[in-house]
């Protein structure tokens, strides 16, 4: 289940933030007798072996990046390994699901299914364990960044009327009021019963009776949770159900889709446009929050270069 919530607002960029990254080219071949792997860098007593290395050198190639390759790989997989320390150090890394999400929409972005992408991606000597890992550093560290300097905290009065002032105008946003409907399955049924319940929440979308009598229609089924969600303005919408709330009808109802409580959709009880002081104020956040995920935001340099500065990094 996801977290909606004013809290989300940090989540908007990252979800969409890889989809910046250059649009995959024909797979490169990729030499087989390379396998062989041995410790390339150790930091903090953890070792980044060559076969780590030639997997980013295969990515950057991808990228279509120029350069000194093998030099660029390795100063890479060092800043990663330095950041997904810190990362677990301070237990903010993303979901399992939501590197998930993260790698399919990509693979959509490029017109593949995630099979596909994970056969371009192992043809190519990345392999999608590899891209997996980058996506989840690359979700996970503005997370801990915002945390430690408050980059997402509230805009001082006299900051929102100086943005308002550059624009001219407030910006226009939508508001929706949103309902969660949560067929429940237990961790220990997943596999048996995952299938069964997206079929019962599939069925029950036609017979949604509306976000007022919701509560007394989900009594009438087994293990069915609602959770009204009140006001959320489009751009804190978490990335997995922006585009299903978007393309849904005022009364209607979303797609449904599998997340770790079970199987879900929302519910639109109402939307509309609104460009209040509050609404502005969330559209300047997300617009600022897109700029950092796009490598614009100078904390990120300085907490990195603090963990260099503390770490033992060995080159062999």
């Amino acid at each position: 289940m996801m977290n909606f919530g004013k809290a989300t607002l940090r989540t908007v960029a990252l979800g969409t933030a890889l989809l910046a990254l250059p649009l995959f080219l024909a797979p490169h071949s990729f030499d087989t007798n390379a396998a062989a792997s041995s410790v390339a860098v150790v930091v903090n007593k953890n070792p980044i072996t060559s076969s780590d290395i030639a997997k980013r050198v295969a990515f950057l190639k991808l990228q279509r990046q120029k350069g000194d390759l093998n030099k660029l790989a390795r100063e890479q997989m060092i800043d990663e390994a330095l950041k997904r320390e810190e990362i677990a150090r301070m237990r903010m890394s993303v979901s399992t699901e939501a590197v998930d999400a993260s790698f399919a929409r990509f693979a959509a972005s490029n017109k593949m299914n995630p099979t596909q992408l994970t056969q371009i991606l192992s043809q190519s000597g990345v392999t999608a364990e590899h891209f997996k890992a980058f996506i989840a550093v690359q979700m996970s560290w503005p997370r801990l960044v915002n945390a430690r300097y408050g980059s997402s905290g509230r805009m001082s009065n006299q900051d929102l009327v100086t943005r308002m002032m550059e624009r001219k105008e407030k910006p226009v946003t939508t508001e929706y009021f949103l309902q969660q409907i949560i067929f429940v399955v237990p961790e220990a049924k997943r596999q048996s019963i995952t299938g069964k319940r997206k079929s019962e929440a599939e069925a029950s979308r036609s017979k949604y009776p509306g976000c007022e009598q919701a509560k007394t229609f989900a009594a009438t089924m087994m293990d069915v949770s609602i959770r009204d969600l009140g006001r959320i303005l489009a751009p804190e919408l978490p990335p997995d159900w922006k585009p299903l709330i978007e393309k849904t009808k005022e009364g209607g109802t979303t797609a449904t889709r599998v997340t770790e409580k079970g199987v879900e959709y929302l519910a639109i009880c109402k939307q509309r446009q609104v460009s209040d002081d509050f609404a502005a104020e969330v559209v300047f956040r997300a617009e600022d929050l897109t700029k950092e995920q796009n490598g614009d935001n100078p904390n990120e340099k300085k907490y990195l270069d603090e963990l260099r500065k503390k770490a033992q990094i060995v080159n062999n």
